[in-house]
């Protein structure tokens, strides 16, 4: 548990809730943990027709808030630590490689020795 299932590397400037359904296509979750960045209906509606559960706190500015399991919502410390791994690499969290291709091949290697710890 914590450990990188998928990966996606998309653009600086694109948001990251347009890349969650590429990600949840091929999987089945029991649960979706998320920030509050990734609170979109559409992608909550996803969720749920694949019989998961949205764990995703409402954003502030939403007119009719939902619930969500707040218990279930500790866990996603597991999420920043596996961001605090990745980034103990300097070529990552620096972006030293100019072609995506370098960057990701690196960024593989690195989350392959995560599953190996």
């Amino acid at each position: 548990m914590g450990n990188p299932l998928e990966l996606a590397l998309s653009g600086g400037q694109q948001h990251d809730v347009t890349q969650a359904p590429g990600l949840l296509v091929a999987q089945q979750p029991e649960r979706v943990i998320a920030d509050r960045g990734y609170d979109a209906d559409s992608l909550i509606e996803l969720i749920e027709q694949q019989g998961g559960q949205a764990v995703i706190p409402p954003r502030q500015n939403r007119k009719q808030p939902r619930e969500y399991d707040r218990h279930w919502y500790k866990e996603r410390h597991l999420i920043e630590c596996l961001f605090n791994k990745i980034k103990q690499y300097r070529r990552i969290f620096s972006r030293f490689d100019k072609l995506a291709r370098n960057y990701w091949s690196f960024l593989c290697f690195v989350c392959a020795l995560l599953w190996l710890r």
